[in-house]
């Protein structure tokens, strides 16, 4: 209010100004007098500021129109002006504006206008690395792979957009499954971004799948250098590449080698159960059983599993059946109510053919829990302790129904493995296996019943009344006789491989 006020006052005074000067100007009887070029000229005073005004107005207007016809010349001649500037403004923006609606096109999926646009900005615009980006993303969206390549590889040329350029090279070798060139894609990517969360994933997944786990292990420290790993995850997942890469030093011949580094990646992740399995046979080669035993008791009170038992039966493995039960009792006292527990105390009894206590060691699983495995046992502990041959045949009939217990299964595809890997064979998931029951519904065992891999020795063979063996038992092949027959057989042969 106050401004406009004053600004009203101030064009007042200055157009009081200029009526008083004019009307001073007229009352002035003399006027100038003017002598130039053999003319005289008195015009009044009025007159003669009007007319130096307006001289002053021609010489600006004549100064530029020369400065306009100077920058013509100056245009015509490839110079940059003020006409050049235009136009490079005029370019510019049309460029930017195509730049805009290509991003938007690429957005919103469709792929040809996405590609126009980008032609269009690509003419008005000297920013290839932008329009090289929006080729790129616009013909992987319209689907036209080799000119995305082609404009990828000219990405190459700038530092700026280094990383951008590989790291979409990568992703087109990842859908290709071209995975050997796509692993030094993301090497050279990581390279460049030591930071970048997705390359570092991408990469650890490509070397997890290549079996490439020295440099896994590598960008598995860079990731807990940088934060981006909790301590607790970095030693599992480290514990875990170095037990496969024990394996593959192991393939090779190396042993002593692959000894060194299953036992690192136990000290890593003692609860790791294949770790603990091979360093434990890792201190048995080299003759220090009492490391090897210690490894297999820590391990079994985190998580008791068969591997541990077999490996603990290797510590001394031509013990007798009631020597090795009472080496075993330390073992199976740290977890006296677990399963596995149970099971082992009651194969171990068999073997000493002590079938009464067998019997109270697996106590009611074959009710609450029953597995082959556990219905097999119990059909050892009826045959041990005399029962008919229909009651024994009922239980190995149960146990060809029943499911098979915990197994390695992935906690990501619920698929399942015979032997434990770092990565799912189904779904490539790194570390998902886990030893736990199958989420889906059982399955019948592929030779009748679960082994019992902790007897020494073998399943008494059958004696006629005088006490002698019979090599052959006529029994028909679908008789269940036969059927037993064959399940204990199997028994057996792999109580002998123990």
């Amino acid at each position: 209010m106050i401004w406009s006020f004053i600004k009203i006052a101030l064009f007042l005074i200055i157009v009081a100004a200029a009526t008083m000067g004019a009307a001073y100007l007229t009352e002035m009887g003399d006027g100038i007098y003017i002598r130039a070029f053999g003319f005289e000229f008195t015009p009044p005073p009025l007159m003669a500021v009007i007319g130096v005004i307006l001289l002053f107005v021609a010489v600006w207007v004549v100064i530029r129109v020369v400065g306009l016809v100077v920058a013509f010349l100056r245009f015509l001649n490839g110079d940059e002006t003020a006409i050049s500037r235009y136009f490079d403004r005029n370019r510019e923006r049309k460029g930017y504006q195509a730049l805009a609606e290509g991003l938007l096109a690429v957005a919103s999926g469709e792929g040809k206008l996405a590609l126009s646009k980008a032609e269009r900005a690509e003419r008005f615009l000297d920013r290839p690395e932008l329009t090289n980006l929006l080729i790129a993303q616009a013909a992987e969206t319209a689907g036209e792979t080799r000119r995305a390549t082609r404009a990828y590889k000219r990405l190459l040329k700038d530092d700026r957009t280094r990383f951008v350029g590989i790291r979409g090279l990568m992703q087109q070798k990842l859908e290709e499954g071209d995975t050997e060139t796509a692993l030094k894609l993301a090497e050279k990517a990581f390279a460049l971004k030591p930071r970048h969360v997705d390359t570092q994933n991408t990469l650890l997944d490509l070397q997890a799948k290549t079996g490439n786990w020295k440099g896994a292990r590598e960008v598995l420290q860079a990731k807990r250098r940088l934060g981006l790993l909790p301590k607790e995850v970095h030693r599992r997942r480290d514990a875990v590449m170095a037990l496969q890469e024990a394996k593959v030093i192991l393939d090779e011949g190396a042993s002593i080698e692959a000894q060194e580094a299953a036992i690192a990646a136990n000290k890593s992740s003692p609860d790791l159960i294949p770790a603990a399995a091979m360093a434990a046979r890792a201190y048995i080669a080299k003759g220090k059983l009492k490391n090897a035993a210690r490894v297999v008791t820590k391990a079994w009170e985190a998580h008791p599993h068969p591997d541990l038992a077999s490996v603990f039966a290797e510590i001394v493995p031509d013990e007798e059946p009631l020597a090795r039960l009472k080496r075993f009792k330390p073992l199976l006292k740290l977890r006296p109510d677990h399963e596995e527990t149970r099971l082992l105390r009651a194969e171990l009894h068999i073997a000493a053919e002590d079938f009464p206590e067998a019997r109270r060691a697996l106590g009611d699983l074959v009710e609450s829990h029953p597995t082959a495995r556990s219905l097999t046992i119990m059909a050892a502990v009826e045959r041990g302790e005399g029962a008919d041959d229909a009651v024994v045949r009922g239980w190995l009939a149960r146990a060809l129904t029943a499911p098979r217990g915990p197994q390695w299964c992935c906690d990501k595809c619920q698929n399942i493995q015979a032997e434990w890997g770092p990565v799912c064979d189904n779904c490539g998931g790194f570390d998902t296996l886990s030893w736990r029951e199958p989420v889906q519904g059982a399955q019948p065992l592929p030779h009748g019943a679960e082994m019992l891999p902790l007897i020494v020795g073998h399943v008494p063979a059958p004696r006629d009344e005088n006490g002698e063996i019979v090599d052959d038992i006529p029994v028909s092949p679908d008789s269940d006789a036969a059927l037993e027959a064959d399940l204990f057989a199997e028994n057996g042969d792999a109580a002998k491989q123990s």
